[in-house]
């Protein structure tokens, strides 16, 4: 699903360089559920941004499905990202001023999807957020709000999730309902790449590698 083949991505200030990652390999299967780990600064997030075609590296490359991402137009791009991927962050990205089920609808406005309304039901019903539906950011938990945010990477039935740090911000029960939820559908056949800090987390993965410094010292 993801083959990512010896990247390296440098960020410059003034005359200062920082390799944030520095020659990483890694591919994620069907079915699998890949977790990586590492301190703050490791280039955890690099890695995310890179492998979900949103930050492109320096040197290196990186297959979705046998296609390269970076060799395509913007839109092109944007489309295989929406078809394709679904993103998960800590701070949930979500639109304040739309409700769970207009959040949840954005992605599939690209694909112009037949019936996303009733994939969407399905999906507040699954998450518990029935009695949300026409609830805007603010009047949502941080709990809801991420599950809202799982429910939106759901909505086009993608391929591959890629999850930075989704449970940072929740307690246990709702890092519970989130982690297996990424577990259920990885089980499905679906590929997770997922970094994070939480030693919880990490314990349901199929793969953990452990990146240091921008390299992976561990798989």
């Amino acid at each position: 699903m993801l083959s990512i083949q010896n990247i390296s991505k440098v960020y410059r200030k003034s005359e200062k360089e920082i390799r944030a990652l520095d020659r990483v390999s890694l591919n994620v299967n069907s079915g699998e559920f890949v977790a990586v780990e590492g301190p703050s600064g490791s280039g955890k997030s690099t890695l995310l941004f890179a492998a979900g075609s949103l930050l492109a590296p320096d040197e290196g490359q990186i297959l979705i499905e046998d296609r390269n991402p970076y060799a395509m137009s913007f839109d092109e791009r944007a489309r295989v990202r929406a078809e394709r991927i679904g993103f998960v962050f800590q701070q949930f990205h979500l639109i304040p001023y739309l409700t769970v089920l207009e959040n949840i609808l954005t992605p599939s406005i690209l694909l112009r999807a037949e019936n996303p309304h009733e994939k969407a039901m399905q999906l507040i019903e699954c998450f518990g957020l029935t009695d949300r539906v026409h609830h805007t950011l603010a009047e949502l938990s941080t709990g809801e709000r991420q599950r809202t945010a799982l429910a939106r990477a759901l909505i086009n039935s993608p391929g591959l999730i890629l999850a930075d740090e989704p449970t940072g911000n929740l307690d246990r029960e709702n890092a519970e309902i989130v982690i297996k939820s990424l577990v259920e559908f990885a089980e499905k056949g679906g590929s997770v790449l997922l970094v994070t800090h939480d030693a919880y987390a990490v314990k349901y993965a199929t793969r953990t590698l452990h990146l240091e410094n921008g390299r992976v010292r561990d798989d």
